[in-house]
């Protein structure tokens, strides 16, 4: 026997636009970088760019550019178009999404027109919300994506510009999307998509401003760690002196010796572990490198995640 499936109004479950709907979406914001295959951190709500305000100000994890959100709980229309438009030119965006109910028809083939004309660096998203329920069970969202870049396009575009290119930045393309493949198919770490020329590739924690991250450092060193950056240098070194207060304790789980770096000439603070790598090793080391990142980036998942939430929550008081 199957039940009825039914559509939710959106304003049942959110009366206001700006005061319900939008934090909700900013507290949920991890879910809608799933249905994009991004990991996206929130930067800030109600983004001001002069006498307007964007909903929803965020970056892309995996690639750290700006995204922009203007959601709404109506069809789209030519007003938010409008705002869609300004508000990337106000923050220079590369990743611009519009959330709605619904999404008119005209509105996708301009988003579909923006993407093919411009460069690659430039992505154009439509998202259409919609909260259904079985019978009378609790509601639940869903994310639909029915606008996007035109993959083709932009491959095309990617061969013109292979020869910009340098070779060790395809060999970090190459590496990292073997790596963020893996740890999305098989460990369910991230919702990444999409490699990288660049030699790191940070991963959301769950908590603003804090991300595990994979990189390839000087001197013949791969490194795995917790970046701690919450925009604020007191509250960066709080958090990491907290946690090497339980050095001791993290290290066991971890079964090794961490590199506990304070950075105190920097605003942030990280925790690292290193193996030698270079991504001009043979295949075979590279391969090797690979399994270790995916190793470490899931024990300090499991040993650093009950944790950090709770400090970061006790830095804000600072």
């Amino acid at each position: 026997m199957f039940g009825e499936l039914s559509k939710v109004s959106l304003r049942e479950v959110w009366p206001h636009e700006a005061s319900n709907f939008t934090p909700w979406l900013a507290e949920n914001i991890e879910e809608l970088g799933k249905s994009l295959g991004m990991d996206l951190e929130l930067i800030e709500q109600e983004a001001s760019v002069g006498d307007f305000s964007l909903d929803i100000l965020a970056k892309d994890l995996g690639s750290s550019k700006s995204v922009i959100i203007e959601n709404q709980l109506t069809q789209t229309d030519h007003d938010h178009l409008g705002k869609l438009l300004t508000y990337a030119a106000g923050f220079d965006a590369s990743i611009v999404i519009w959330v709605s109910e619904s999404i008119r028809e005209e509105h996708r083939q301009a988003m579909d027109w923006l993407n093919q004309r411009t460069d690659n660096e430039t992505s154009f998203f439509g998202v259409v919300v919609e909260v259904i329920k079985i019978d009378d069970s609790k509601p639940a969202f869903n994310f639909k994506l029915v606008a996007s870049p035109n993959e083709w396009q932009k491959n095309k575009k990617r061969q013109t510009q292979r020869a910009s290119v340098s070779t060790k930045a395809e060999k970090y393309q190459n590496y990292f999307q073997g790596l963020i493949d893996t740890l999305r198919d098989t460990h369910k770490f991230t919702s990444a998509k999409a490699g990288q020329p660049q030699n790191w590739y940070s991963f959301s924690s769950g908590v603003s401003g804090l991300t595990y991250g994979a990189n390839f450092s000087q001197g013949g060193k791969a490194r795995t760690e917790l970046y701690i950056d919450l925009g604020d240098q007191e509250k960066n070194k709080y958090v990491f002196d907290q946690l090497h207060s339980q050095k001791e304790q993290i290290e066991t789980e971890l079964g090794e010796q961490v590199s506990w770096e304070r950075l105190d000439n920097k605003r942030a603070s990280r925790l690292a572990l290193y193996t030698n790598g270079a991504i001009d090793d043979s295949d075979s080391d590279l391969e090797r490198i690979k399994n270790w990142h995916i190793e470490k980036l899931l024990k300090i998942k499991l040993s650093l995640g009950n944790k950090i939430g709770s400090l970061v929550k006790s830095a804000t008081s600072i």
